[in-house]
C-alpha cells in the first residue's frame, strides 16, 4: 500500500536502513497529515450516524451545582417534550467538577463557573452567594459588625470539590473550624440548624431569609460575592439535535 501511495505521489516516502523500512522526511510529514484527515473522518462518520439515527440516544449533561434549581426543572421539561427518546445523564458538579467534565469530554453540555483553555462558552448568568447565619447564631448577636477574627472563631461549612484533578477551596476562610459537605442542600441544612455559616446562593436561600430563619452576616466586606455561569457545548462538531436542543433551552432568557 505505501508503495503504491509512493508510486502516485512521486515522492518517496520510506527508505531502507538496514533491514527495517522507516519513513522519510516526506514521509513523516504525510503520516502527521494523514493522522489529522483519519481523526476528521472519524468525526464525520459519527456525526453521520447520529444524524441517521435522528435524535441522539443519549445526551450527557452536567451542571454546577450554583445553577438555579427551578431553572433547570423547567430545561428538563423542555428536553423531555422536544426529544422524548434521548436519555438524559444529568450531574451536579462542584468548582472544578465542571470543568473536569469539559476538559475530559465525558459531557455533551456544561454549565461552569470557568471555561477552560481551549473551549469556548456563552455567558449565562451570575450567581450571588451571601454570608448567612441561623437568626440565632452567635455571630448575629455580636451587636455589631462582624469581622474576619470573628468568623474564623466560628465553624464554617463548605462545599466539597466534585473534581479529582485540581480541586479548589474557594470561598473557605482558612479557619480550623470548619465543616465539608457534598452539596448546596446538605450545607444548607446545617446553616439552617445553627450549627455553622456558610456563603450560599442567594436564590437557594430566598426564601428563608423572607421568613427570617436565615439573615445575613453583617460583614463590612465580603459579605456578597457573584460568581459567572457559561454554558459549553462540549463537541460542537458533533453536536446532535437534542444537544442543541439543550443549548438553546439553558440561553433562552427566562
Amino acid at each position: 500500500m505505501v508503495a503504491r501511495l509512493q508510486e502516485a505521489l512521486d515522492v518517496p516516502l520510506l527508505a531502507t536502513e538496514g533491514r527495517k523500512a522507516v519513513l522519510t522526511p516526506h514521509g513523516e510529514i504525510l503520516l502527521k497529515r494523514a493522522r489529522r484527515l483519519l481523526e476528521e473522518a472519524l468525526t464525520l462518520e459519527m456525526l453521520a450516524r447520529g444524524l441517521k439515527q435522528g435524535w441522539e440516544p443519549q445526551l450527557t449533561v452536567v451542571v454546577d451545582a450554583a445553577f438555579p434549581r427551578d431553572r433547570l426543572l423547567g430545561i428538563l421539561t423542555e428536553l423531555q417534550s422536544s426529544c422524548p427518546t434521548t436519555q438524559l445523564q444529568l450531574s451536579d458538579a462542584i468548582l472544578s467538577g465542571a470543568e473536569e467534565a469539559i476538559i475530559e469530554k465525558s459531557a455533551d453540555v456544561v454549565v461552569t463557573t470557568r471555561v477552560p483553555p481551549g473551549f469556548l462558552g456563552d455567558w449565562l448568568m451570575d450567581i450571588s452567594f451571601v454570608a448567612v447565619g441561623h437568626r440565632d447564631h452567635p455571630l448575629l448577636q455580636l451587636q455589631r459588625g462582624v469581622s474576619p477574627d470573628d468568623l474564623v472563631r466560628h465553624t464554617q461549612v463548605v462545599i466539597r470539590d466534585s473534581g479529582a484533578k485540581e480541586p479548589r477551596d474557594e470561598g473557605w476562610l482558612g479557619g480550623n473550624l470548619r465543616w465539608t459537605v457534598g452539596s448546596m442542600e446538605a450545607s444548607l441544612a446545617a446553616v439552617r440548624a445553627g450549627l455553622a455559616y456558610a456563603w450560599l446562593p442567594e436564590h437557594l436561600i430566598a426564601e428563608s431569609l423572607r421568613s427570617g430563619e436565615l439573615k445575613m452576616l453583617p460583614l463590612a466586606t465580603g459579605g456578597e460575592r457573584k460568581v459567572p455561569l457559561y454554558l459549553v457545548l462540549v463537541h460542537p462538531e458533533l453536536a446532535g439535535p437534542a444537544a442543541r436542543a439543550a443549548v438553546e433551552s439553558f440561553k433562552r432568557p427566562q
